[in-house]
């Protein structure tokens, strides 16, 4: 598989990043449906290509598949700081358009904190993101408010504000509010032993309660790469299906 690096400076970020991207095989002819695929709070755009065997995964698929990095951003435009909704939701989507052959619909798959933005993405853009996955996702993010006077609620603070309930970086009021006649294909999973177990629970609970159709699974396994690698290929058999490839 074609294995290419881009590097670019972001208008939105005002600084250079990057994204890997896995392109189809040369023999296929396109336009082709794109995949992004989204890490967790710790990582960047390279660690889905060092800790999975996700190149081996896409092998031979008419699927480009899109790697950005994310910062510590939560996929959101910060009230202070980084606007990373927009550059990895409408940025870089436009220069993906411009570099390749792409059809109008596309995909997103996250872990963690790419799991919040994966849903994220699909309940901000769902004519684009048409097919949407979570595995251990933060799913709760951005609605409970920062209440305690610590180091990791200063951060998150700067990005969604003191009480972002309800609005625009809260996953269950986008839900609520998305027309029912626009919402994406979702699927959830969590490993049993994770500990975010209890937030995917209550947040596929959620979804099932306004009626917004879904797929939720959980299988045996922690917030670990293990888990990811094998339900990862999940996900792109979800895609595959909605997209129709």
């Amino acid at each position: 598989m074609p294995l290419c690096e881009l590097r670019y400076f972001s208008e939105v970020l005002k600084k250079h990043t990057g994204a890997n991207i896995i392109l189809p095989p040369p023999n296929l002819p396109g336009p082709f449906p794109v995949m992004f695929l989204l890490h967790g709070l710790s990582d960047d755009y390279s660690i889905w290509l060092r800790r999975t065997s996700i190149e081996r995964y896409v092998d031979g698929l008419p699927l480009i598949l899109v790697m950005p990095d994310g910062g510590r951003g939560f996929y959101c435009d910060a009230i202070q700081g980084f606007k990373y909704n927009t550059a990895i939701g409408v940025e870089l989507p436009k220069l993906v358009r411009h570099y390749f052959p792409c059809m109008d619909e596309w995909c997103v798959s996250g872990l963690s904190m790419g799991g919040y933005g994966a849903i994220r993405l699909a309940l901000d853009q769902p004519e684009l993101f048409v097919s949407a996955t979570s595995h251990s996702g933060a799913l709760y993010f951005g609605h409970h408010p920062n209440d305690r006077d610590d180091e990791w609620n200063r951060e998150m603070e700067l990005i969604v504000g003191k009480n972002p309930e309800g609005g625009p970086n809260d996953l269950l009021a986008l839900a609520e509010r998305l027309d029912p006649d626009r919402r994406p294909q979702i699927r959830i999973d969590c490993g049993t032993e994770d500990f975010l177990l209890e937030a995917n629970r209550a947040y596929t609970k959620h979804l099932t309660s306004i009626g917004f159709v879904h797929e939720y699974e959980e299988f045996p396994g922690a917030h670990e790469w293990a888990y990811w690698d094998a339900h990862i290929q999940d996900s792109i058999a979800f895609h595959r299906n909605n997209l129709g490839i």
